[in-house]
This record gives C-alpha cells, structure tokens and sequence, in this order.
C-alpha cells in the first residue's frame, strides 16, 4: 500500500513540475520579430582629400567617390552592436576587414576596412564611427543598436578632429 501511495505522489510531483515548466518557460522569439532596420555606409573623404598622405600603392584602394559601403537599410537583432553589424555586413558584401578585441577597453577594435588600416595615411589615422551624428567615445562592440539607428563609419586623418569630433 505504501508503495502505491509513493507511485501516485511521484507522478503527482512529476505532473506539477511538466505543467509548471510548460507555463514558465519562456515563448521562444524568432529572429524576425526581433530584428529591426538600421541604416550603414563606410565612406573616406579625408582620405579622397589627402591621397598626399596615402602611400602611392594604395590609391586604388580609394574610390573616387568615396564610398565603400554605401547608405544601407540592414538588418540588426535586439542586443546587436555597431560592431557585429559592420562585421557581418562586410563580410557579407565581400569587403576585407580587420579588427581585434582591446581588453583594456572591453571592446573590439577596427583596425581595417577595405583593406585601408589605421596609420596608412600617418599616425592619427585610422576609423571612427557615429550613430545618428554623434561619435562615441567608446568601442563600437559597446554600442548596442535601436530601430532607425544611422551607422556611419569615417576613415580620419587627423584623430577625428577633420570629421569634426571635439572630444
């Protein structure tokens, strides 16, 4: 008798617990319903006005209008950075880039795009971006995306000062 009391009380728990975790589990989310559109381009027009400073072997790099990337809708994911979307977006568009992680910021770093890397055109060059026309002060891996974002990514030659960033 006991032993059909203990039976009927472990498949009374075992039902509570697959109701339990059927009702609290979370609803599994698709990508589509969290991704959302924003807008990137990777333009160098310091460097289209600097070719000067840009070893002669690297000109072709450089296109006369200035546009690697141009103005895109993309697609981004909730949690997304800058960075994950310029990444899988070049890689997608068949355009070399190069990047690393700097620990001591906690961020990746953009080291290339393009084939054109930090240092080509001197000692303060190298990529900076914006979201919607500001320019962090932090890695583009911090920087988590919102729908209609604007992702620009700028090739400086002067630490930013030529793009007009003042911090």
């Amino acid at each position: 008798m006991l032993s059909r009391n203990r039976i009927i009380a472990t498949v009374a728990i075992l039902t509570i617990l697959a109701l339990t975790y059927h009702i609290s589990r979370p609803t599994p989310t698709t990508v589509a319903e969290e991704a959302f559109m924003v807008s990137l381009e990777v333009r160098v027009d310091m460097l289209v006005y600097n070719m000067q400073l840009l070893h002669r072997d690297m000109h072709e790099l450089v296109p006369d209008d200035a546009v690697i990337f141009p103005a895109s809708q993309v697609t981004a994911a909730k949690g997304e950075s800058v960075f994950d979307v310029l990444q899988r977006e070049m890689r997608q568009a068949g355009i070399h880039m190069s990047s690393r992680f700097t620990p001591m910021f906690d961020s990746a770093y953009v080291e290339a795009i393009n084939n054109l890397y930090e240092f080509d055109a001197g000692p303060l060059s190298g990529w900076k971006f914006s979201v919607n026309g500001w320019f962090p002060n932090f890695g583009s891996s911090l920087y988590i995306l919102e729908p209609g974002d604007v992702i620009e990514w700028h090739f400086t030659v002067d630490l930013g000062r030529d793009l007009g960033v003042g911090w």
